[in-house]
C-alpha cells in the first residue's frame, strides 16, 4: 500500500512539473492545458457531469482568429468600388458618344463585253468571230452614294456641336452623317477643321442633346485609369475598352483620311483603340473626357494616342464664338535644338528652336508674322514670353497657348548674339 501511495505521488509530481514547464510557452496554452490536467485529476473523485469553461474560451478565440484571417468584405470592397466607378463613368459619357459615317459617290461597275483579240489587225479578227468575247467590270459613268468609312465623336453642346478628329472628316467631297446613342440619324455639316491639330467640329440640327463633361488633361498622371469609347472598326458602336495612361507629352506622326500630320504633346494609353475609334473620347474614372482618341501604332500591342482635351477647349470656344477655329500663326519651320544637335553643329545654345527650311518649304514663310518681325533662317528662338523652348515644351506648343492678333516677345540667338523681337501672331491658314 505504501508503495502505491509513493507511485501516486511520483506521477502527480511529474505531471505538475510538466505543467510548470509548459506554462512558460504561452498563457493561452497554459490555461487550456491546466484545465485539462485538473479535469483528469478530479474526474475519478467527482460525481455527476463534468464542467469545463476553459476550453469554451479557447474555442471562442479560435473562432475569432478564423474570422480575422478571412476579412472578406474589406478584401473585395475596393475591387467592387473600382468596378462601380468604371460602370458609372461609361454610363455617364455613353449617351453623348456618336458614330460618324462617311459616304461618297462612287462609280457603279458593270459587266461589259471584252474581246482579247481587239488589238489584232482587222484581217485576223475575222477568224475569231463574235463568240470569242468575255466580260469585265467597267465604269459607264453611273455613280451611287456609298458608305466608305466611319469614325467617332462626342457631343459638346446640347444644340449639336460634335468634336472629332480632322482626319475623320477631311474629305471635302464626302458627305457625313451622325448616329446618336439613341439610334437617331442626322446629316452632319463640318463647321471647322483645326489647321494645327487633328481636330474638327461638326454640327447636327438637334436640340436638348446629352453632352459630355470635359475634364482637365493637365492633371492626369501616369498609371491612372483610362477608358476609351468609340465606333470600333466602324461597325461596333459604343465599344468600351480600359487601360491606363502609359505616357505623356508624346510626339507622333499620324496618317489617315488622306493626310499625314505630326502631333505633339499627346497622351499615350494602352486602352484598346481600333480603326473607327478615332474622334471618340478618352475618359477618367469620373466619366470626364481627358482626351480625343486619334492614332494607333500599327503592328504594336495596345499603343494608342489621344489629344489632350485642354488642347481642344480653345477650338470648341472659338467655334462657339466665331463659327470657325482660329489658330495663332508664327510662320516658321524649325528643328528642336538638343545637346547632340548643338554639339554637332556647334550652336551657341543647346535648347530652343532652330529656324531652318526643309522639303516642305522655306525656313520663314513669305508675308508671315515671323517675316514681318524680321526673323531669318538659322535664328534660334529660345524663349517666348518668358517660356523657355525645350524638348518637352516645343515652339508650336507655346505659340498655340496665345491668341490670334496677340503680340508676344521673342528672345532669339542670332550668330551668338541675343536679340529681342516683338511679333503679332496671325491666323493660321488651313
Amino acid at each position: 500500500m505504501r508503495n502505491k501511495k509513493l507511485l501516486t505521488f511520483a506521477v502527480l509530481g511529474a505531471i505538475l512539473s510538466s505543467v510548470l514547464t509548459f506554462s512558460l510557452v504561452t498563457p493561452q496554452v497554459k490555461a487550456g492545458f491546466l484545465g485539462d490536467v485538473w479535469n483528469s485529476i478530479k474526474k475519478p473523485f467527482a460525481g455527476g457531469e463534468e464542467t469545463n469553461s476553459l476550453p469554451a474560451a479557447s474555442e471562442d478565440r479560435n473562432a475569432s482568429l478564423k474570422k480575422e484571417s478571412n476579412p472578406e468584405v474589406p478584401l473585395y470592397k475596393p475591387a467592387l468600388d473600382y468596378e462601380q466607378a468604371m460602370i458609372g463613368a461609361v454610363k455617364k459619357a455613353s449617351p453623348a458618344v456618336v458614330s460618324i459615317t462617311i459616304s461618297k459617290m462612287v462609280p457603279i461597275l458593270e459587266n461589259c463585253p471584252y474581246s482579247p483579240f481587239s488589238d489584232l489587225p482587222p484581217e485576223f479578227q475575222q477568224f475569231f468571230g463574235q463568240d470569242f468575247q468575255f466580260s469585265q467590270p467597267c465604269d459607264n459613268g453611273k455613280k451611287e452614294l456609298k458608305e466608305v468609312g466611319g469614325g467617332s465623336g462626342f457631343i459638346v453642346s446640347s444644340n449639336g456641336l460634335i468634336l472629332t478628329n480632322k482626319h475623320v472628316v477631311s474629305d471635302a467631297s464626302a458627305s457625313y452623317s451622325v448616329l446618336t446613342n439613341d439610334g437617331k440619324n442626322y446629316k452632319a455639316k463640318v463647321l471647322a477643321r483645326d489647321p494645327v491639330q487633328d481636330l474638327a467640329v461638326v454640327k447636327i440640327e438637334a436640340t436638348g442633346l446629352p453632352t459630355v463633361e470635359l475634364g482637365d488633361s493637365d492633371s492626369i498622371q501616369l498609371g491612372q485609369t483610362a477608358i476609351a469609347i468609340g465606333n470600333a472598326l466602324g461597325e461596333f458602336r459604343n465599344t468600351v475598352s480600359a487601360g491606363v495612361i502609359s505616357g505623356l507629352s508624346r510626339e507622333v506622326t499620324a496618317g489617315g483620311g488622306g493626310m499625314k500630320e505630326t502631333i505633339s504633346g499627346v497622351i499615350q494609353t494602352d486602352a484598346a483603340i481600333n480603326p473607327g475609334n478615332s474622334g471618340g473620347p478618352l475618359l477618367n474614372l469620373r466619366g470626364q473626357v481627358i482626351g480625343i482618341n486619334t492614332a494607333i501604332v500599327s503592328g504594336a500591342q495596345n499603343i494608342g494616342f489621344a489629344i489632350p482635351i485642354n488642347k481642344a477647349k480653345r477650338d470648341i470656344n472659338s467655334v462657339k464664338a466665331t463659327g470657325e477655329i482660329q489658330a495663332p500663326y508664327l510662320g516658321v519651320r524649325y528643328l528642336a535644338v538638343t545637346p547632340d544637335l548643338a554639339k554637332k553643329e556647334k550652336l551657341p545654345v543647346d535648347y530652343g528652336a532652330l529656324v531652318r527650311g526643309n522639303e516642305d518649304g522655306p525656313a520663314v514663310e513669305k508675308g508671315s508674322p515671323a517675316a514681318q518681325a524680321g526673323i531669318v533662317a538659322e535664328d534660334i528662338i529660345f524663349e517666348v514670353e518668358g517660356k523657355k523652348i525645350t524638348k518637352d515644351l516645343s515652339l508650336s506648343g507655346v505659340i498655340s497657348q496665345f491668341s490670334v492678333g496677340q503680340t508676344v516677345n521673342l528672345k532669339i540667338n542670332r550668330q551668338g548674339k541675343e536679340i529681342n523681337l516683338k511679333v503679332s501672331l496671325g491666323k493660321r491658314p488651313e
